[in-house]
């Protein structure tokens, strides 16, 4: 019968393997536990746009760069007895403010899109919260009137965005119709893609600085108005209340004592 000896050393190596056998159990067990937290976490969806009854619509802009067509579609909007939202970056506050108080002087929205156009989802939560509110600060020192929209810059955004604004007390706003016109589509073509999609509670994206916005917000305010619809800013059209968003981003009521 053989007699196996096991050395002060062969004892050591023994304990190291059980040591790293028992560490490579610990890490694939916090891996998997961790795989399982992100799939099983409940997504945050912004609002893309709105449950409702009522052929009614909203049209957006974004405001990050330039100020040349401002005045001109504000007064197009005065035309046509339209008021809207304009989402604005906080350094485009700080260079035209006389813009930022006309706007909200002609009645219409005035939102929170940062305060430097940042990658909100490459930001910390404390990085975030401190672009709202810089940017949230810079429109209220101009119009007076507390912010309650944010539109996250490229549409880009993370769970934690979509929390901070709640905590804020802001709704994160996206958008369910993009005129494209950034790509400096036709007239026709941004208003025929705003026909094709438009729906009840349709939120629609424009933006103040497109070569073709002046142009065509004339014929889409006309093509949004022959089928029926209203317009209104934002504000009005999202209810009071406590909400869930779905999928697709479609804001749906708690409860239907929710009001407007």
């Amino acid at each position: 019968m053989r007699v196996f000896t096991i050395t002060k050393k062969g004892l050591l190596s023994i304990f190291f393997c059980i040591l790293i056998s028992v560490f490579a159990i610990m890490v694939t067990t916090r891996t998997a536990t961790l795989a399982v937290q992100t799939l099983t976490q409940e997504r945050e969806i912004p609002i893309y746009y709105v449950e409702t009854d009522k052929k009614v619509c909203s049209i957006s802009f974004d405001a990050a760069w330039g100020n040349e067509q401002t005045e001109t579609l504000l007064d197009i909007l005065d035309e046509h007895d339209v008021k809207t939202t304009f989402f604005l970056v906080g350094d485009w506050v700080e260079s035209y403010p006389q813009s930022v108080k006309e706007i909200a002087l002609r009645g219409h929205d005035v939102g929170n899109h940062s305060d430097t156009h940042a990658h909100m989802s490459e930001l910390s939560k404390e990085e975030q919260i401190d672009e709202i509110i810089s940017c949230n600060e810079k429109i209220k020192a101009i119009t007076n009137k507390d912010v309650t929209l944010f539109r996250p810059p490229y549409g880009e955004y993370d769970n934690k965005l979509v929390i901070n604004c709640k905590e804020q007390q802001m709704y994160c706003t996206q958008w369910n119709i993009d005129s494209l016109d950034w790509k400096n589509p036709s007239v026709d073509d941004m208003v025929q893609r705003i026909e094709q999609k438009l729906c009840p509670g349709s939120i629609i994206l424009l933006h103040n600085g497109a070569e073709n916005t002046p142009a065509a917000l004339p014929e889409i305010i006309k093509a949004i108005k022959n089928k029926g619809y209203d317009i209104v800013p934002i504000s009005e059209i999202i209810p009071k209340g406590e909400y869930t968003t779905d999928h697709e981003g479609k804001m749906i009521l708690s409860s239907k004592k929710a009001t407007n």
